[in-house]
């Protein structure tokens, strides 16, 4: 299991992204949280087998309809064994 940290910089507030990635979440069977911050990003957590975690990271890089990624941020973390997805 690995866990990471990715945040998410431009357009991607106010388009259900973090409802999106929560549903691509469960769907692959990762588990986490996800959160608007105040200065516009998205910012979550991801922990599951590295393959499904590297799915979501490559579906920030692209976000929902509607978003536009400027960039993303993505630091590696101990895993911590959470249970569950939720938006925060």
């Amino acid at each position: 299991m690995i866990r990471r940290r990715v945040i998410v910089h431009g357009f991607v507030q106010g388009i259900f992204f973090r409802d999106t990635v929560r549903r691509h979440a469960v769907n692959a069977g990762v588990t986490g949280w996800v959160r608007n911050n105040p200065d516009g990003t998205v910012e979550a957590v991801f922990e599951g087998a590295p393959e499904a975690v590297e799915r979501l990271i490559a579906f920030c890089r692209e976000g929902p309809r509607g978003a536009r990624i400027d960039r993303i941020e993505t630091l590696a973390e101990d895993a911590e064994g959470v249970g569950g997805f939720r938006i925060v």
